[in-house]
């Protein structure tokens, strides 16, 4: 159970504070309510570039990791399709510094052509180097579009090419910050060794001031249903060939959510899993292969990878995967089975727990879902799924008609 206190501040920036007297240090962390589906179709990248440009230094304070060194501390940030988050770790006797770096750049980011153009760069490599010279690197540039057609997520959080960034201009992230990065848009977490009153203080004297901004309504298009499959097939300089299946599936707050992880980990979830076990130790299909799902805040995808052993065609190993399907859906799962799923996910939970990181970025995270408090509730809710639960949700998603396929085939030489 972890126990907190949560308030907000006039402008509306939503604190959460949590008090463990284990340790010296403290997580401090900001999560804004801004992904990549909140940007324009022909502006896209600019969340995760914004990740960058927030570390290029704000009005009052030039070098952000400076200062986090010297107070010594670490700190980063990652970008995702839903929203951004920023963390710092340091001794608890820092706090205040962490608070001044955060409030600055919220309140004032040293907007300047010579930043943009750094962090551009930066980004432009980035994408070079993950998304187009990495094996199977392209894989989520080709994906996301064909299994969504209106939504948003149909580009990756690097942008749907690279021209976007290379074109942004100075006044295309100022508007993007305003827009976005303002205290009623953002949750601030705290987690350590803390004075409940004292913090509260802190907090208020260093956020209580930036004004709050007028973020927009948000207004993404609902994906439609997919009726019929669809395929794409594409030769590339890789060791191996791939497939990669995409089945819609519901958001991360529909109550299904819970089913569809347990699935998924029934799936592939270690070596005693169904496709690891079928496919890999007694078939010798696939060298690897792997399910999850997003997990999105809108309705997400339920994802099937697996890399071939050299000479098994793409067309039998994907065969191989629909009986394994199939079975989920017409056999029953076993009381060994189920139970080593539910325990597996109950420990991850636990053991996520241990460090104060991730329960502040958890209270963060649970807090945009609609309540903080609710990140006490996950094993509860992971528990009261039923092995019909499973099979029904299998039933549910598992179609040809809902799959978007890539037939990934390496070049032959």
């Amino acid at each position: 159970m972890i126990d907190f206190k949560k308030h907000t501040l006039d402008n509306g920036l939503k604190v959460i504070l949590h008090r463990d007297t284990s340790t010296p240090m403290l997580a401090v962390n900001v999560l804004y309510d801004v992904g990549a589906r909140d940007e324009k179709p022909e502006k896209t990248g600019f969340a995760h570039l914004f990740e960058h440009l927030m570390f290029g230094g704000s009005k009052n304070i030039p070098n952000y990791d400076k200062h986090v060194q010297d107070a010594g501390g670490e700190n980063n940030a990652f970008t995702n399709n839903n929203f951004t988050n920023y963390y710092i770790n340091l001794p608890k006797t820092n706090l205040e510094t962490a608070l001044c770096l955060e409030s600055d750049r919220m309140l004032a980011l040293d907007f300047s052509e010579k930043s943009l153009e750094i962090q551009r760069n930066v980004v432009i490599e980035e994408f070079k180097q993950r998304y187009l010279n990495q094996p199977y690197g392209d894989l989520w540039l080709m994906l996301r579009p064909l299994a969504y057609k209106t939504h948003p997520y149909r580009w990756a959080t690097i942008g749907k090419e690279i021209s976007h960034i290379e074109n942004a201009t100075l006044a295309d992230v100022k508007e993007f910050f305003y827009k976005f990065y303002a205290p009623n848009n953002a949750i601030l977490s705290i987690v350590g060794n803390i004075d409940f009153n004292d913090t509260k203080k802190a907090v208020q004297k260093w956020f209580g001031g930036i004004p709050k901004r007028n973020i927009p309504e948000r207004k993404i298009p609902k994906e439609p249903a997919q009726t019929s499959l669809r395929k794409l097939e594409v030769q590339r300089d890789v060791p191996f060939d791939a497939i990669y299946m995409a089945f819609h599936m519901c958001k991360r707050t529909d109550e299904k959510y819970y089913a569809s992880d347990l699935l998924s980990d029934i799936l592939s979830n270690g070596k005693s899993s169904r496709l690891y076990q079928k496919l890999v130790k007694e078939q010798k299909l696939f060298s690897e292969i792997n399910a999850y799902i997003t997990g999105d805040l809108d309705e997400g995808l339920f994802i099937i990878t697996g890399k071939l052993i050299k000479g098994i065609e793409i067309e039998k190993g994907e065969t191989a995967i629909w009986v394994e399907l199939k079975k989920l859906k017409t056999e029953s799962i076993s009381d060994y089975e189920f139970t080593k799923v539910k325990n597996k996910v109950e420990s991850a939970i636990i053991f996520s727990e241990i460090s104060i990181l991730n329960r502040a970025m958890s209270l963060a995270y649970f807090e945009l879902l609609g309540d903080a408090a609710a990140v006490n509730l996950e094993t509860e809710k992971y528990s009261q799924v039923s092995k019909s639960d499973i099979s029904n949700i299998a039933e549910e998603i598992l179609n040809e008609f809902n799959c978007s396929k890539i037939y990934y085939r390496a070049k032959l030489f």
